[in-house]
């Protein structure tokens, strides 16, 4: 997890930065996959829009993805259950924001990328799982609250699909849920210490689609600029990191913010690395 150099056209060494990238749900915005909070984004503005979200069409679904409700209802679970089946994540596929990661990675610049989501794109566009880390878990797997068996969410929905609305552990019968962190549960202690520890290497820091509101996942931002990165925004709303601090002790200042569309900035970007 260093920087690298490699012979330049000229004989001496070309030095590849530690590239860190924060991604948020914007970079997942264009395979199709919508914000969960309901506020969907023009570039420039945000945008209330009927149909929104999850969350602003149905205030109650945010039940399903709390832990202390999920495993207290089975109600709660089929609807859990059924809200995966519909889920477009499991459709998406990856964008050229996702690719021009993977790519990047492939030109031999270290890449690491630290993730708020769980839809695994990043991975199926190429990126090895080694270098992502992610936050809040992930949606491609669920995992037994009782014996913590681990299997595929594929072969979940499956015997959903097959009739089972509210599919129990094959191993102990146990509850099953996504591998997801959900409200009510920590993130994981040695992926966030993993993650803090690439934010304190990286010589590049980018926040991807994402406001940086979010704790811990926003705080990173700042402590990769504090140990020296150039810290770089690409989202379209305001962040904490935009402005210069007005006084000491706020958020440092981002060396770059752009605002246009991600699948266009990002990899016009990342070309600037390889």
């Amino acid at each position: 997890m260093t920087s690298t150099e490699e012979p330049a056209v000229s004989g001496r060494p070309r030095h590849r930065p530690l590239v860190a990238i924060l991604s948020g749900a914007g970079i997942s915005a264009d395979s199709g996959i919508p914000d969960y909070r309901g506020r969907a984004q023009r570039w420039g503005r945000p945008r209330a829009e009927p149909g929104g979200g999850l969350w602003r069409r149905d205030p109650d679904a945010e039940k399903l993805v709390t832990y202390d409700v999920y495993m207290a209802d089975p109600e709660i679970r089929r609807r859990s259950w059924r809200m995966r089946q519909e889920s477009p994540a499991f459709r998406a596929r990856p964008n050229a924001a996702h690719e021009a990661v993977a790519a990047l990675a492939r030109s031999g610049t270290p890449v690491r990328v630290i993730t708020q989501n769980v839809d695994g794109l990043h991975q199926l566009a190429g990126l090895p799982e080694r270098k992502v880390l992610e936050l809040h878990g992930t949606a491609r797997a669920v995992t037994c609250t009782r014996c913590h068996a681990r299997s595929s969410m594929e072969e979940a929905l499956e015997r959903v699909a097959a009739g089972d609305p509210d599919p129990a552990c094959l191993v102990c019968g146990g509850i099953l849920k996504s591998a997801t962190v959900m409200f009510g549960e920590r993130l994981d202690p040695q992926v966030l210490g993993t993650a803090l520890g690439v934010a304190k290497a990286a010589e590049v820091f980018v926040a991807v689609g994402t406001t940086l509101q979010v704790q811990p996942a926003a705080s990173l931002a700042g402590v990769a600029a504090e140990h020296g990165a150039q810290l770089i925004i690409v989202n379209a709303q305001p962040t904490p990191y935009d402005a210069p601090p007005a006084t000491a002790g706020r958020c440092p200042q981002a060396a770059e913010v752009i605002r246009e569309p991600i699948g266009t900035a990002l990899p016009r970007l990342l070309e600037r690395f390889g």
